[in-house]
């Protein structure tokens, strides 16, 4: 085959292999509309390659990307689909069916995906996988076939080249590009018409007035110092860290919270009506993330409204270990099927656990739990901040490892006492005389008592801080700092309700948080 020839084959089979690869997916992710989105082969190969990948891998990409971790997994996903499309699609011009082979091959490799995935329900979450790849298989050895010399064999050097099924091959590829789009469509809209009804349940949704409100935030819990984060962090500001691919999209009408497990003497299953009907509490709780870097952002502030977790639990004949009770572990199952494991014992010591319906006096967004997430104050929160929650077991620690814990991290994770520097900046210089350095600190369920500076070696000076708002929220700190020409390192340092500082000593975040003091360097001209 000459050059031109050669050229022309590698070119129809990457066409061919895209084509394919196009419309599988095309097939999947309408079959996935029809029976959920999760079963999606993206979404479930996406959600298998996060459990399986190394715990320092998610920290970087949280680090990195932020909540737009999972858009990059799945735009990676389908970029190296593309390319394995483009190789199956330059095999089967030369060898047909192993190309086909190979598309069905990931296709088992998605079906394995979407069946083992922890909120698997059965061998229905394989068909989009299986017919997506029966799709892409069928059309690329009727695309290759079109593409191939019609000569069984290599014509001698000087003569003409074989042909090639010209119109069959562009009838086939823009009937194929042209329904594969149609599918894809249609699969967005099925799928929009599905979470029509989660978003008018949540429209729906009049949250009542809590028969425990919570005190008005102080107003000199914000300083008005430029470059200081807001007290109150907004919903749509609020930092998003889990392990969804795809947020789930819950009717409230439909939710259902089942409890049961050791010592619960009255199993119950509860309706989000129930939960609205009961006395409802409202506090102001700050959340962290134990993937939290010294220093760094997954961290916020909101006013929660929910119902009193403890209450429920007693309610069901559940006791707290130092009570007699049998279990240590509350295991909170989302719908996405993530598990969190949480000590009964925090749950129950008095502390405002709710199962939030409300932030920010707003529904819950779907983002962060609609309709009902777990949050108990005090605890990092792959350890108590279960989202789109719809089963609570209790069991023991002993006999149940939650979904982290089979990751490295530890079995029980209090959050440790931090503080960071908000302003000034590192990367912007600041004239020498009175700068103002400002952050925040905290220490859930024990509070700030006191938040320190240092510059470059010298000694420890007092901060000021803001008007605490409850011992469960971050607080607000200042330090006037009479700055001199030339770099600088500022370092912070807070001391918690206990009497206890925080510790110098640098740790990852794995197994139960990090530690260590932050600095920055500045620059004073």
């Amino acid at each position: 085959m000459g050059r031109r020839g050669a050229r022309r084959r590698a070119y129809l089979g990457a066409l061919s292999g895209l084509l394919a690869g196009y419309a599988a997916l095309a097939a999947a992710e309408l079959t996935a509309a029809a029976v959920r989105p999760q079963a999606s082969p993206v979404v479930a190969v996406g959600g298998a390659a996060i459990d399986r990948t190394p715990t320092a891998l998610k920290d970087w990409a949280i680090r990195n990307f932020g909540t737009n971790d999972k858009l990059v997994l799945q735009l990676g996903i389908v970029a190296v689909l593309a390319v394995l499309a483009v190789v199956l699609g330059l095999v089967a011009v030369r060898h047909r069916r192993v190309g086909s082979a190979g598309v069905l091959l990931f296709g088992v490799i998605g079906a394995l995906a979407a069946t083992t995935r922890p909120d698997s329900t059965g061998i229905a979450d394989a068909a989009p996988s299986v017919i997506g790849a029966l799709v892409g298989a069928w059309l690329l050895y009727a695309l290759s076939g079109r593409a191939r010399s019609t000569a069984a064999e290599e014509p001698p050097e000087g003569s003409t080249e074989p042909g090639w099924d010209r119109r069959g091959f562009i009838t086939l590829a823009t009937a194929a590009a042209v329904i594969s789009t149609g599918a894809g469509l249609l699969a967005r809209s099925s799928r929009g018409t599905q979470d029509v009804n989660a978003v008018s349940s949540r429209n729906g949704v009049k949250l009542p007035a809590p028969a425990s409100p919570g005190k008005p935030t102080p107003a000199g819990a914000q300083l008005a110092i430029p470059g200081i984060g807001a007290f109150i962090t907004s919903n749509k500001d609020f930092y998003r860290v889990d392990t969804a691919l795809v947020v789930p999209m819950v009717d409230a009408m439909k939710w259902r919270l089942r409890i049961h497990g050791k010592g619960v003497t009255r199993p119950v299953t509860l309706t989000f009506d129930d939960l609205l009907r009961r006395p409802l509490i409202e506090r102001a709780i700050t959340l962290t993330c134990v993937s939290n870097e010294v220093g760094g952002p997954l961290i916020g502030n909101a006013r929660w409204i929910g119902v009193s977790l403890a209450d429920v639990l007693a309610e069901s004949g559940v006791r707290p270990p130092s009570k007699g009770g049998p279990a240590d572990q509350l295991v909170a199952r989302s719908v996405d099927g993530m598990t969190i494991g949480s000590p009964v014992e925090d749950i129950m010591d008095g502390r405002d656990a709710m199962l939030a319906l409300g932030m920010n006096g707003q529904p819950l967004p779907f983002a962060h739990g609609f309709p009902v997430r777990m949050l108990v104050p005090g605890l990092y929160g792959y350890v108590s901040a279960c989202k789109w929650i719809e089963d609570i077991e209790l069991t023991t620690f002993a006999d149940y490892d939650a979904y982290w814990v089979k990751r490295d991290w530890a079995q029980q994770a209090p959050i440790k006492t931090e503080s960071r520097i908000d302003t000034p900046k590192p990367s912007v210089s600041r004239k020498a005389g009175t700068v103002m350095v400002a952050g925040v600190a905290w220490a859930q369920h024990r509070g700030i008592e006191k938040v320190e500076v240092r510059v470059d070696d010298g000694p420890w000076e007092r901060a000021t801080l803001a008007e605490e708002d409850t011992r469960d929220t971050w607080r607000q700190w200042s330090y006037p700092w009479q700055a001199t020409s030339g770099g600088h390192r500022l370092t912070v340092r807070a001391t918690d309700g206990t009497g206890r500082t925080q510790t110098a000593k640098r740790a990852d975040p794995v197994p139960d948080g990090a530690s260590g003091y932050h600095s920055i360097r500045v620059e004073i001209g």
